[in-house]
């Protein structure tokens, strides 16, 4: 599908009017930076808004800095995650800070392909640090960003795909230092069409709704995980714990064996270890 000029300067002027008229005070929007718009990058990924206010600054307030952070045990890293969900979101944060403090002298790069070269660091978020933190140009594309480009432009497709959104974003992008509030028009402009009307972004051939989490293997991974960080130690135990948990929320017990094979997952992913027969978290 062919967009004029005409139609993205339209875009524009909305996206800027609506999005002055729906800005939000979000506590990282107060700062330039870097690490602590990394952490609300991290943060955000498939998480509500209001889930991570309060979260981001007692991580903040805990690990002020990166040094700090990689300096954590991963257990009190785990433990100030807790209730955030996807805690592998917390492990690549310390394995972050770890690299950072290595490899870049603590600080936070600029570059693109250096951000990119951090674990858990993905083109969107290496994006969002480069653009709020940096106040650097580039193509920041997210759920509420999609919303935007989707409802304004693409009102009468059945399926949108990101390549045909993205050279609309770089060329709509601001090559100055009001990209920093060019996106935030357009994430908070965003946000609101996906509370007043039928999401935008289920049109996105990018989309897929998440899956429900009660009763979930990802729910029985993180139910295991904050088992273990309370101190619940052997494989017998665990299983034992796991299989009466879901039988007091009217779920069929998991086995022994599915325990286990959860168990290993999180000791290959780097969250647990074993020692003695026990359990631990991973140091």
């Amino acid at each position: 599908m062919s967009v004029t000029r005409a139609r993205l300067a339209q875009l524009k002027e909305t996206v800027r009017e609506r999005g002055a008229e729906l800005y939000r005070d979000l506590p990282w929007r107060n700062t330039f930076d870097p690490y602590g718009i990394l952490v609300s990058e991290v943060m955000l990924q498939q998480t509500q808004v209001s889930r991570v206010q309060g979260r981001w600054e007692e991580w903040i307030d805990a690990f002020p800095t990166p040094a700090d952070l990689a300096a954590a045990p991963l257990p009190v890293v785990l433990e100030l995650w807790q209730g955030m969900g996807y805690n592998r979101r917390a492990l690549n944060l310390k394995k972050c800070a770890e690299t950072l403090v290595s490899e870049f002298d603590g600080e936070i790069p600029h570059d693109k392909k250096a951000l990119l070269s951090l674990p858990g660091v993905g083109p969107s978020t290496a994006a969002g640090v480069r653009v709020f933190a940096f106040c650097k140009p580039d193509i920041y594309v997210e759920t509420n960003v999609r919303a935007v480009f989707i409802h304004e432009l693409f009102p009468d497709t059945e399926l949108v795909d990101d390549k045909e959104i993205i050279p609309l974003v770089e060329e709509t992008c601001p090559q100055d230092k009001t990209v920093r509030s060019w996106y935030y028009a357009l994430l908070d402009y965003g946000a609101y069409l996906k509370k007043t009307q039928t999401n935008p972004t289920r049109k996105s051939k990018q989309y897929a709704r998440q899956s429900k989490f009660e009763g979930s293997h990802r729910q029985k991974r993180a139910y295991l995980l904050r088992r273990v960080l309370e101190g619940v130690a052997s494989t017998q135990e665990l299983a034992d714990d796991l299989a009466q948990y879901e039988m007091s929320n009217k779920r069929e017990a998991p086995s022994a064996q599915e325990t286990e094979r959860i168990l290993a997952e999180l000791q290959q992913d780097g969250f647990i270890e074993q020692s003695a027969g026990a359990w631990l978290c991973s140091e």
